[in-house]
Formats: structure tokens, C-alpha cells, sequence
């Protein structure tokens, strides 16, 4: 069967592939088969057809892999799970870099909801769309300033905790109060709360790791029932900001201890522990996971990342950990 003969919207593709429990991508077609591959994955999230179908089946054939269609999952969004016969750094590397409708991306191994894990985020432009001390800064008059660094420390330009350092410098003697004006109006990233839900009932732990700050995980933690929150304290002296962070600085290898200290306390094994992030100091959070996930990212973060959510918000990240239910299941 030729994949440019099925109908275009997924929901119908059951009635033509019923004949078989598995069917093989080759060459344009598919073609029955009594078991799937499963060795690697291919997952696409979002605006699923058969054509994209169609393109990703070149990708395949362009790489050299044999590989197989699995049905729909139940996920959060609507999105394809293919298992391949091996990984291919190679087809990784194109999918990362090409223009996708959607997000698409190819993987070693994918955690699976069906046991217990561990998911542990970055706060700020991850689970929350501001990066608090930026909004700090503006309403303590220092916003440009305080902005410029941000954003090239994120990008990995700058070494993380002495970037911290000097921007939280500019806020000594601003008004504790401006804290509050922040935690009152933050905006959390669309799906957060769908994520964390779904996970908790699925026996996952959930945690903040944050170069942020405690005051902003604190109010989500209280919220949300995180399991855990690691961020930074701002040092106070009576109303006001002292200009220097307390205690050791939440950066990119602190961030990492804690997923891996997170991971052995719940015994949450290697494959099961999921990293999200959007920023360079995420990275190495990411690199001690089982599955870092980049999410509205930096490119430097894009580029290193084994997956990324460009389309979509946390509802994306789920969809992600939702699919390898599919993998169970044959037409």
C-alpha cells in the first residue's frame, strides 16, 4: 500500500491497515509485517497526514533504516510513533536541523508513562514564559541592563553564576515588595499544569531545578505539589535587596547533580529520568538524563538537545513521555 494512498487525516487510517498488526516503511509503501521494529524511534507531534508520513518515510530511506508504523497513540496532541531498526545519529542530526511542520525528532530510547520516573525542569521560559529576575529589573529600573546579560548567558555566552552575580549586583536596595509584584502577575507556560498532573498520576516525581529563584518555585511548588524545588536565594536585608544571592549558585553543573541525586533517591532508573529546558545551562542536565528535552530553546540549546518542542508548549513535552504507549499496541 502506497502511503500517498491513505487518506489525510490519520483518524482513518486504521480501517485500511487492520489486515496486519504491524506494516514496514519502505520506499514510499507500506508493507505488512508480523512484528515492528523497535530498537529506535521516530516521534512527530502536531500536524500529522499522510504526507508528512510520506516525508519522514524518505528521511528513513535516506538514512537506511527499516522501519515500522505504529498506531496512533492517546496522547495530548495528535502525533506518529515509528520504530526503527537501529539509531541513527545522522537522521537525528537532519531532523534537528530541517524546517518540520511539526515537531518531529528520532531517538535512542523513550521513557515510558507505564512505569515510575523522574521529569525535572527549569523554571523560568520553561515552566513559567518570564524570566523573573528580568521583571525584577524592570520594576526596580534596571531592566535594559539587567536584560542584555540574561539573554546572553542563556545563549551560553556567558559563564552562568557570575552573570547571576552581577545582575542581581544592580538590584541591591530594591524594594522586597517587587518580588511579590512578580510572583502575583507570572504567567506559567501553557500545559504546565496538564504535564504535572498527568506525571503525578502516572507515579512520577516532579521537580524544579532553577537558576532562578526560590521565592517564584516556591509559589509553584506550593501550587502545583512538586516533589522538589532547587533554585537561588536572594539575599534580604529588611525591605529591601541586598544585591547578592545566598548560598552556593543553582547552575548547569548544580542543575545536573540534582537530577542525578533526584534520580537515585526516588531509584528512578537512567531511562526514566527526562530533563526540560531552554537554556545553555540546561545542558548538562540534559546530557545526565535518559531524555533532555529542549523546549522554545536557544540554538545552542537546539542544536545539542536529542529533542526539541519548537510548535508547541508543555503539552508537547507530555505528548513526548504519552507516546511509547503506542509501541504496545498493534493495528
Amino acid at each position: 500500500m502506497r502511503i500517498s494512498s491513505l487518506p489525510s487525516h490519520p483518524a482513518e487510517w486504521a480501517a485500511h491497515l487492520t489486515g496486519s498488526p504491524a506494516w514496514a516503511i519502505s520506499a514510499g509503501q507500506l508493507l505488512p509485517q508480523s512484528e515492528p521494529h523497535k530498537s529506535a524511534w521516530l516521534v512527530a507531534i502536531g500536524a500529522i497526514d499522510a504526507a508528512l508520513l510520506d516525508l519522514l518515510a524518505s528521511e528513513l530511506a535516506a538514512a537506511g533504516l527499516a522501519a515500522s508504523l505504529y498506531p496512533l497513540p492517546d496522547s495530548q496532541l495528535p502525533a506518529l510513533l515509528i520504530g526503527c531498526e537501529r539509531f541513527s545519529p545522522e537522521l537525528a542530526e537532519r531532523l534537528r536541523t530541517g524546517t518540520w511542520p511539526c515537531d518531529v525528532c528520532h531517538l535512542a530510547a523513550l521513557p515510558t508513562l507505564c512505569e515510575p520516573g523522574l521529569l525535572v525542569m527549569d523554571m523560568d521560559s520553561t515552566a513559567i514564559r518570564i524570566e523573573c529576575i528580568d521583571e525584577i529589573a524592570r520594576l526596580a529600573g534596571v531592566g535594559e541592563q539587567v536584560a542584555a546579560v540574561t539573554a546572553a548567558a542563556m545563549q551560553g555566552k556567558l559563564e552562568f553564576a557570575d552573570s547571576l552575580r552581577n545582575r542581581v549586583a544592580l538590584l541591591a536596595n530594591a524594594q522586597v515588595t517587587i518580588l511579590d509584584q512578580v510572583a502575583a502577575a507570572m504567567p506559567w507556560m501553557p500545559g504546565l499544569v496538564e504535564l504535572v498532573g498527568a506525571l503525578r498520576k502516572a507515579g512520577w516525581k516532579v521537580a524544579i531545578a532553577s537558576g532562578g529563584f526560590t521565592r517564584f518555585a516556591g509559589e509553584l511548588q506550593r501550587a502545583l505539589g512538586l516533589d522538589a524545588i532547587f533554585a537561588n536565594e536572594l539575599e534580604m536585608d529588611g525591605d529591601h535587596l541586598t544585591g547578592r544571592v545566598a548560598g552556593r549558585i543553582v547552575d548547569a553543573a548544580v542543575k545536573a547533580e540534582v537530577l542525578t541525586a533526584l534520580g537515585e533517591q526516588y531509584a528512578i532508573p537512567h531511562a526514566q529520568r527526562v530533563a526540560v529546558g531552554d537554556g545553555a545551562n540546561d545542558l548538562k542536565m540534559m546530557a545526565v538524563a535518559g531524555l533532555g528535552i529542549a523546549i522554545h530553546a536557544k540554538p545552542v540549546v537546539q542544536a545539542q538537545a536529542p529533542a526539541s518542542i519548537k510548535h508547541h508548549d508543555l503539552d508537547g513535552v507530555l505528548t513526548l513521555l504519552q507516546v511509547s504507549q503506542a509501541a504496545a499496541t498493534r493495528w
